[in-house]
């Protein structure tokens, strides 16, 4: 059953992206493509800096997710840094509805030795911290829009405020569920519904619980996550937005960029079952650029940065996940182990909101 669930997820993906390039390809046609390629030229090599600016981006990411694994077997910054590198290249590449990368995470902390429910929890309490920061830039994106309100604008506002409005009661719900002991009471349901057979899942669904209310327990590390590491991951990718528009030749101030970056992240995050955000990117950026002033062909080309950037960064890190599954430098954990654990990180990712 999970294989086929799998499949049919990679053939929706499919489909997806394939509507999402076609759209993509009827936006730049309508902007006449010789102008987008021309600011795209003109750009020239300012563009594979902006590009090669995500780093900076990574590495806030990485070190925010490192504070949330506790003990001896935090891996070091580097492996976290490829962690991050690796997850975001399977989310960003391939079809698999922004999961592939928490699942191929997961397997590489169980192989350098870090414990199941440690890693699923430090994954866990990591997914919703980064929807919540994101929920948070996006009402700051919000509020400069409402400030600088003209009525195509104002409209734009207006659907992404309601937008945060039904997001935010599902969050709430989910983070006082996770003091509830969840995974353990599911497992014992199951566990009773399979007249026992599950017992072994109980004893471990209960550490997962567990790994998850330490890490909520630790105040100062989850106000450093939301305060400190998530705050210079925005405002290192909207660095590289800042880049690309100087470059492109239509300058904006960062605090513009930054609005920007935080309502495509929204965005893009709405239509997570859209490999690379394909289509919904670059209407994305016509729609947010030109309630800023800017003209839909640059968008587009800020768009064109964007994908140039994802083929600069995360071909090579997906060349780096292969690399990575077939080493055998670290310990690997035992297959029907590792297959159980692998089922039930998928499991508890897709019941993130």
């Amino acid at each position: 059953m999970i294989e086929r669930g799998a499949g049919a997820l990679k053939h929706f993906g499919r489909v997806a992206a394939l509507a999402g390039l076609l759209l993509s390809l009827w936006l730049i046609w309508q902007e006449h493509p010789a102008v987008v390629f021309a600011s795209l030229r003109v750009a020239g090599a300012g563009l594979l800096l902006a590009g090669l600016a995500h780093v900076l981006s990574m590495l806030a990411n990485a070190r925010g997710w490192q504070t949330l694994i506790f003990g001896p077997q935090r891996p070091s910054f580097l492996q976290m840094l490829q962690l991050v590198w690796i997850r975001e290249s399977v989310n960003s590449l391939l079809p698999v509805a922004r999961v592939g990368g928490e699942i191929v995470s997961f397997r590489m902390l169980r192989r350098w030795g870090v414990r199941g429910p440690a890693a699923l929890g430090s994954l866990i309490v990591d997914v919703q911290l980064t929807v919540i920061s994101q929920l948070l830039f996006t009402m700051v994106g919000i509020g400069f829009l409402f400030a600088h309100a003209q009525s195509g604008t104002l409209r734009l506002a207006g659907q992404l405020a309601w937008g945060v409005v039904a997001l935010a009661p599902p969050l709430l719900l989910f983070a006082i569920v996770q003091h509830a002991s969840p995974f353990e009471r599911l497992t014992r349901a199951l566990n009773h519904l399979t007249s026992g057979k599950l017992g072994t899942l109980v004893g471990e669904s209960a550490n997962v619980d567990e790994s998850i209310k330490q890490v909520w327990r630790k105040h100062g590390v989850v106000l450093r996550y939301l305060f400190v590491w998530q705050p210079l991951q925005c405002v290192a990718t909207s660095f590289e937005i800042w880049l690309a528009l100087y470059f492109l030749g239509s300058p904006v101030s960062l605090v513009e960029a930054v609005v920007i970056e935080s309502l495509i992240q929204a965005i893009s995050s709405a239509a997570f079952f859209v490999p690379g955000g394909l289509g919904v990117q670059e209407g994305g950026f016509i729609v947010i650029g030109g309630a800023l002033g800017i003209d839909p062909a640059t968008c587009l080309a800020l768009a064109g940065a964007r994908r140039i950037r994802d083929l600069l960064m995360f071909v090579p890190g997906l060349l780096a996940w292969q690399f990575a599954e077939s080493s055998r430098g670290a310990p690997p954990v035992r297959q029907a182990g590792a297959a159980g654990e692998q089922v039930r990180v998928e499991s508890a990712i897709r019941r993130e909101p």
